[in-house]
């Protein structure tokens, strides 16, 4: 996973910090939109673990502070409900203009509520997860309970969320009652799926009933569990991440993996970047350079499947080695160096190049096996096939077709 830092204007023109998070090798074949939780932020781990699984699997995901929150500007005290819904339009809007529109939204908390009421903005949306997401809005009402008198007579007062202290203003507790979920959720046109734990103290379970009722078919509902409101434990968000990944893949659109065919046993493919498909019969390689000379890392260097294909060959010679003499091998484990050294430190070279290839093979034997068979395994490791083609001549013709 790969993460920018970025920002955008909403629509009243304050700055709203976000992340952007993509798949290694860049290419996110959809879009998410993330909405965090009421006063949270995005660098909450539970986000960053299911936009970590969604990256996994191809998506490229949008998560941002609401205005007022996190490292965006603006007052907290001047936001409302609907000012959340202006904040994820301009959100999808800066995607559609920057990469390609969401496809897909996610809500976690309040920001269930918030994605399910902005889906009416946003026809590109296929899909919306929701997160321990209240039915209204107006849930979190109870928050305020304690200073609402004090709302109600100043219009503001100071209240402690989570540890953090916030002005709330009563124009916020006025948006929040007048916004009407049934509507906006029996007329999503998407596809839902409601995650909530039973034990969920902040927003009961109820609300998931409410959500999933109201809204039409296509919808789905996976119980968490043994998980809390915040998804403290990463097993959880992780979860939360792949089977959101898993559904949405039967919604949004997901270009086929391109195909790569060949008369041969071997073909590759390389495009703008280091990065390089392979197919080998009917498996699928990936090689690449390091980030420290200009690739991205996706896959094992060309030496790296050299080293490879020799490991392999020694750790299969030997079982099979073993296997036809009847020997209790349990386990071989084979490490692999390659270095350039000089000639003159090579003992047994008959090179008089300056520098030399040496590849180094560790063997790790364990089974109940004398020490003879130990050391007949060690022999035979130098007669696998692929030993014997890099100690003999080799020739590689190039051909153009």
């Amino acid at each position: 996973m790969k993460t920018t830092k970025l920002s955008f204007k909403n629509a009243s023109g304050v700055l709203l910090s976000a992340k952007l998070e993509l798949p290694v090798d860049q290419k996110a074949h959809n879009f998410v939109l993330f909405a965090h939780c009421f006063t949270c932020n995005k660098n909450l781990n539970a986000v960053h673990n299911i936009s970590h699984a969604l990256t996994k699997e191809g998506f490229g995901v949008l998560r941002f502070d609401f205005t007022g929150l996190g490292e965006s500007e603006g007052d907290f005290a001047n936001t409302n409900f609907s000012s959340n819904i202006q904040d994820l339009v301009a959100a999808a809007d800066f995607l559609r203009t920057a990469y390609q529109a969401p496809t897909l939204l996610i809500g976690h908390s309040l920001g269930g509520a918030a994605v399910l009421a902005s889906k009416q903005y946003l026809p590109e949306v296929k899909a919306i997860a929701t997160i321990g997401a209240p039915y209204q809005p107006e849930h979190v009402a109870h928050i305020f309970e304690d200073v609402k008198p004090e709302i109600e007579a100043k219009g503001i007062a100071r209240v402690k969320i989570a540890g953090r202290t916030f002005s709330v203003k009563k124009q916020f507790l006025d948006d929040i009652s007048a916004v009407k979920m049934h509507q906006l959720i029996q007329h999503l046109e998407a596809a839902l799926l409601v995650f909530h734990a039973p034990q969920d103290d902040v927003v009961e379970i109820d609300n998931a009933t409410q959500i999933f009722k109201t809204a039409m078919h296509p919808r789905s509902f996976i119980s968490l569990d043994g998980a809390d409101h915040l998804l403290s434990r990463a097993e959880d968000s992780l979860y939360v991440g792949q089977a959101i990944a898993a559904w949405a893949a039967r919604y949004v659109r997901i270009p086929e993996e391109k195909e790569l065919n060949t008369t041969h046993q071997v073909v590759g493919e390389i495009e703008d970047t280091y990065t390089m498909d392979f197919k080998a019969g009917k498996h699928r390689l990936r090689a690449d350079e390091p980030e420290a000379v200009g690739g991205d890392d996706l896959g094992p260097d060309p030496y790296g499947f050299l080293l490879t294909a020799l490991g392999a060959c020694t750790g299969m010679t030997l079982r099979m080695y073993a296997n036809r003499k009847g020997w209790d091998l349990a386990r071989v484990k084979v490490h692999l160096k390659h270095e350039k050294i000089y000639a003159q430190d090579c003992e047994d070279c008959t090179s008089t190049e300056k520098k030399i290839d040496e590849i180094t093979r560790f063997i790790e034997i364990e089974g109940n096996l004398s020490t003879e068979q130990i050391q007949k395994l060690m022999d035979i490791a130098d007669k696998c096939p692929v030993h014997r083609t890099l100690h003999s001549e080799i020739k590689i013709r190039t051909k153009s077709i």
